[in-house]
């Protein structure tokens, strides 16, 4: 955990300590800003507003999953990893990443939540059992259900990494014998405080995205403009299918028929080998994976729709999307208007985080 004094100081003042260059910031800050979607002109009054935040506690639990989404944010280069731990938050509780174990990590956790209530952030990674009370996943002999009930009591906002804690994931699949069930969903039924929720969801999410969300909230101090599933429209505002590379072939009628035929090599799209980008909502296309080098489609494999509820129950990986609607001119089109419509309100959101700043300033 950091030192009281630590917790205290700006983003800025600690920076500075450590040696990073005004030059070093900037960059930081301009990185911030091409995450969520601002233009260059911004980054002066992103690194004003940066300069004066105060570094938040950030709780980070791990409950039903994998790790992949802790590996995911490990590989994060803009911000990176080192970055956002070391001066831009105060990671105060990681069970894979943090030295302490035992006791020494349960107690770095609850001192944590006393001496940060009401401001600490929570990442919750993972799904909540509950069939059973809950007796699937438990953590130095509390269910995961009452280590979450315990920590959103007290926080400022919680933060859900990755599908398994956004809308269930893998864990809530049929048959689901685990009773998994999503953040939203204790939120909705009481078993948990309500609290603003950020749905970063992914398997595993694009690491820049969940770097992103947290450098959002420290220039602004609030939770970005969401979607109808609770994620920010900066990165799940528009289809994958929207900003593909292989759009132009789905509009000319080319697409591959095998995953190794004279199509799939010309880069065709991969709508008839199940590609289910037409239907969802994720950065991929644009922000990319491994510092901007590909994504799945890029790699020659269609889009599993990972980010969206209930994905693996809907199945179909390698079988085409009804091609009842997407198949023809108004299915475009429609996609198109949606698509034009949410770029319009995330403009109107970036418009009032400006006029936010400046009003400030």
């Amino acid at each position: 955990m950091a030192k009281d004094h630590d917790k205290e100081q700006t983003l800025g003042e600690a920076l500075r300590q450590q040696g990073v260059s005004r030059r070093g910031f900037l960059k930081f800050c301009a990185a911030t800003a091409s995450l969520m979607a601002m233009p260059p002109s911004m980054v002066p009054a992103i690194a004003k507003a940066l300069d004066k935040a105060r570094r938040p506690s950030v709780i980070y639990l791990s409950f039903q999953e994998c790790t992949g989404c802790a590996e995911s944010l490990t590989r994060s280069h803009s911000p990176t990893l080192e970055s956002l731990m070391f001066n831009a938050i105060s990671l105060d509780y990681q069970e894979t990443l943090q030295a302490a174990a035992g006791t020494a990590a349960e107690t770095a956790l609850h001192d944590a939540m006393k001496e940060n209530h009401g401001k600490y952030l929570v990442l919750v990674d993972g799904s909540i059992p509950l069939k059973d009370d809950g007796v699937y996943s438990t953590i130095a002999g509390k269910t995961n259900l009452q280590i979450l009930k315990e920590a959103a009591e007290g926080a400022a906002a919680v933060v859900a990494v990755g599908t398994c804690s956004s809308f269930g994931g893998i864990p809530k699949a049929n048959p689901n014998p685990t009773g998994a069930v999503s953040v939203s969903e204790l939120m909705k039924s009481g078993h948990i405080a309500t609290k603003p929720l950020i749905n970063v969801s992914g398997c595993p999410p694009i690491p820049v995205v969940i770097t992103g969300v947290l450098a959002h909230y420290l220039t602004f101090g609030e939770v970005p403009a969401l979607d109808v599933h609770g994620r920010p429209k900066a990165f799940f505002g528009e289809t994958i299918h929207d900003r593909c590379y292989r759009r132009p072939f789905y509009d000319q009628g080319k697409f591959a028929k095998t995953f190794d035929d004279e199509g799939a090599r010309s880069g065709w799209c991969l709508y008839e080998l199940g590609c289910k980008g037409p239907t969802t909502y994720n950065a991929c296309a644009t922000t990319k994976w491994n510092g901007g080098v590909s994504f799945p489609v890029e790699s020659g494999h269609g889009c599993l729709g990972c980010s969206e509820p209930n994905f693996w129950d809907k199945g179909s990986f390698y079988a085409p999307l009804s091609t009842g609607h997407w198949g023809t001119a108004e299915g475009i089109a429609a996609a198109a208007a949606a698509g034009a419509a949410i770029g319009i309100g995330a403009a109107a959101m970036s418009r009032r985080h400006q006029d936010t700043i400046a009003k400030e300033e």
